[in-house]
């Protein structure tokens, strides 16, 4: 029982080592990026949108249409497979909810 309390105990001690090491790395990272981050959005802010949101060619017109479609299919797609892996996760081994589940998710795959 003790050696397994120890081993435990080195196991946390371990991951509180790791989980300390990636935040001060990816922190540093963080503070490098954040002035270079902050010229950008300044420089953003300064120039204003730019586009009035006047749509001047047919193929522009297209383009938005097509790609407002394809965000909301997209938007779609991850609802319905978050929904079916919530699904399958609750299921507690019920093979009927799981088969309903795998049946949400590759619907939602194929279309």
């Amino acid at each position: 029982m003790i050696k397994i309390k120890n081993q435990k105990s080195k196991i946390k001690k371990l991951g509180v080592i790791i989980f300390s090491l990636v935040f001060l790395v990816f922190g540093g990272f963080n503070v490098m990026a954040g002035s270079a981050a902050m010229k950008g959005l300044n420089t953003s802010a300064d120039l204003g949108l730019g586009n009035t949101g006047r749509i001047d060619s047919i193929p522009l017109a297209v383009g938005k249409v097509v790609g407002a479609g394809l965000s909301f299919i997209g938007i779609l797609f991850m609802l319905l497979m978050i929904y079916g892996g919530f699904m399958w996760m609750v299921a507690r081994g019920n093979d009927q909810e799981v088969t309903k589940a795998k049946e949400l998710i590759q619907a939602a795959i194929i279309g």
